[in-house]
């Protein structure tokens, strides 16, 4: 059903966002703003930010924000509209819902289709497992330890060798395009539409909402290939789930399992580590780190202790640092895999390996270090240069100190020598960023790199949300047009809108984007830290100087390749930007 955008405006603004979260969370006024311990991650400090003033929730500790409809669809596990209809019923709204047009009840009728088929499938796999014809994938789930109740848990069911499931959607109305487009069936030419899934203990894949986006399916007896999973669809991206996430987003720990396979994640839940999550029969992604760390601040990397396992964790763990999730490798041997290593030592013990977790960068460097020929000498001179060419990347100063310590200490080498290796590797690196700069034809007075610029911009944003009456002067220097592209861009964009036509309001921001995550990121748009700020004189020079950063940037992006100029029109244009910057200057009320 639609609801057009003034009742969903209505709605949002008659729902007070202190007064609905306070029916979930105990908040404790600091300020302007209100805190408690955040319900979407354990946290002892409350990190958990609600601000009246942009209707908007916020954690500094998990990321997850967003406005009053963001809060009940992630609190309660449930849809827009199902939060829509909550909070219209709370503030004495009446909904007249109005008829789509064709166009509309043809795009929501074919995803709302889709994910009747995955339920009524699930039901049905469901079924079959514990018919008669379900007697195979029954007795397979036993031999590796699954009880009824985490086989009723997760859904599990069996697609029998006959099929079946077909008729049976059929026979409820589903056509042979809309079955097909659900990813379980497909074309052969011999045989027309046959099932994908036949033979196979099925595992339903759920969203975080805990409905049925796709199937993965392990064969029974030798068949290729071992698992088979559904296709992507129009509702299902297999780089926006992962398996059991539905159910360890509420674990409330510190950090998430991440395992390889669905029999990893439901042997761990069962055993009550339900933290354990598992991509979907691909590699692990930006994306799905990306997810995770709306959950948890670190991730265990627990896959196979076979080689390919350790591949696997040495692939996950520059990702996990993209995204800023701290990572540590679990050691499972002398077992495979966490099913065969609490089948013979117990939870406690897996526990004790959780406890015991390697830091990532050391268990990169305890991979080549198995790989480098130690009691050579320049086998070991290569490796201490390769260790500390990986200490020269680390952005944090402290950091980097700790690891030329800890490092030094592990393998025995003069703290002295291996700080000098890590300068000289530093300097090798930025001076190989200056040769590419120069061979690409960039300046060196080139523009902001993106993340210091997304940084600046971000703060601008919650600058001008924290004080709008500022906006006229900022305007005067800067437009919707200087900011990057995609998230941000949209928010400034819009935000530059509302201000000019005196319609502040920062929450219906939120809903102009469709995706949870995408909601997180908007939020934590206008809820920068900008801490050191002590008087008014000081958030002035503070707001002046991030217009300035950002107008820099877009005049230094404006200008053409360097290197063939006329040297008197470079002077020019630097005295014309020198003149359009000295000119900025911000003043609370000025």
């Amino acid at each position: 059903m639609y609801y057009g955008d003034d009742l969903v405006n209505e709605v949002r603004e008659k729902n007070d966002i202190v007064d609905v979260i306070s029916g979930y969370v105990k908040l404790k006024k600091q300020g302007s703003n209100y805190f408690g311990l955040c319900p979407f991650h354990n946290e002892k400090s409350p990190s958990f930010s609600v601000t009246p003033s942009k209707q908007m929730f916020y954690c500094f500790g998990c990321g997850k924000g967003g406005n009053v409809y963001t809060f009940i669809r992630e609190y309660e596990g449930c849809s827009f509209q199902e939060a829509f209809e909550t909070l219209a019923e709370r503030a004495g709204v009446k909904v007249e819902k109005r008829e789509l047009s064709e166009r509309e009840k043809k795009e929501q009728s074919k995803k709302q289709r889709l994910m009747a088929i995955n339920k009524r499938a699930a039901t049905y796999y469901y079924a079959c497992l514990r018919s008669p014809a379900g007697e195979t994938g029954l007795r397979y789930l036993k031999s590796r330890g699954v009880d009824e109740e985490t086989a009723r848990s997760f859904g599990l069911g069996f697609a029998p060798p006959g099929g079946g499931l077909i008729a049976c959607l059929k026979k409820e109305g589903y056509s042979d395009e809309e079955i097909r487009d659900s990813g379980l069936a497909v074309m052969n030419e011999k045989y027309g539409m046959t099932e994908k899934f036949w033979n196979r203990v099925i595992f339903p894949i759920m969203n975080i909402s805990n409905k049925v986006v796709g199937f993965g399916g392990r064969v029974m007896g030798d068949g290729k290939p071992k698992y088979l999973n559904s296709p992507e669809t129009a509702v299902f991206e297999k780089s926006r789930h992962l398996y059991g996430l539905n159910v360890a987003r509420s674990a409330r720990t510190d950090s998430l399992i991440l395992c390889e396979g669905y029999m990893d994640v439901i042997s761990m839940h069962q055993a009550g580590f339900k933290q354990a999550v598992a991509s979907l029969g691909t590699a692990f992604t930006t994306s799905h780190a990306s997810l995770l760390s709306r959950y948890a601040k670190s991730v265990l990397l627990l896959y196979d202790s076979d080689d390919a396992g350790v591949t696997a964790a040495l692939r996950a763990i520059p990702i996990c640092n993209e995204v800023g999730i701290v990572s540590r490798v679990v050691d499972l041997k002398p077992y495979k895999d966490p099913d065969e290593f609490i089948k013979n030592l117990g939870p406690e013990e897996f526990q004790k390996r959780l406890d015991n977790a390697v830091n990532s960068f050391y268990f990169e460097l305890s991979v080549l270090e198995k790989r480098s020929n130690m009691s050579d000498p320049k086998g070991r001179s290569d490796f201490i240069h390769e260790a500390a060419r990986r200490i020269a990347a680390i952005e944090d100063e402290i950091e980097r100190d700790s690891y030329i310590k800890g490092v030094a200490s592990r393998y025995m080498v003069e703290p002295r020598l291996l700080s000098s290796a890590v300068a000289k590797a530093a300097a090798a690196s930025e001076g190989m960023i200056i040769r590419e700069s120069l061979r690409d034809g960039r300046s060196a007075n080139k523009p902001e790199n993106e993340d210091g610029m997304h940084k600046a911009q971000r703060l601008l944003i919650t600058a001008i949300a924290d004080h709008p009456e500022i906006f006229s002067q900022v305007k005067a220097h800067i437009g919707p047009g200087d900011f990057l592209p995609g998230v941000i861009g949209k928010v400034a964009a819009t935000l530059f809108e509302q201000l000019e036509n005196d319609a502040y309001n920062p929450a219906a921001i939120i809903d102009m984007f469709d995706d949870e995550e995408e909601h997180s990121l908007v939020a934590k748009l206008f809820n920068s830290k900008y801490d050191g700020i002590e008087d008014v004189a000081g958030y002035e020079r503070f707001v002046t100087d991030l217009v300035i950063k950002i107008k820099k940037n877009a005049l230094e992006s404006a200008l053409p390749p360097g290197g063939d100029e006329d040297p008197l029109e470079s002077v020019r244009q630097s005295r014309r930007m020198s003149d359009a910057l000295r000119n900025i200057h911000i003043k609370i009320g000025g």
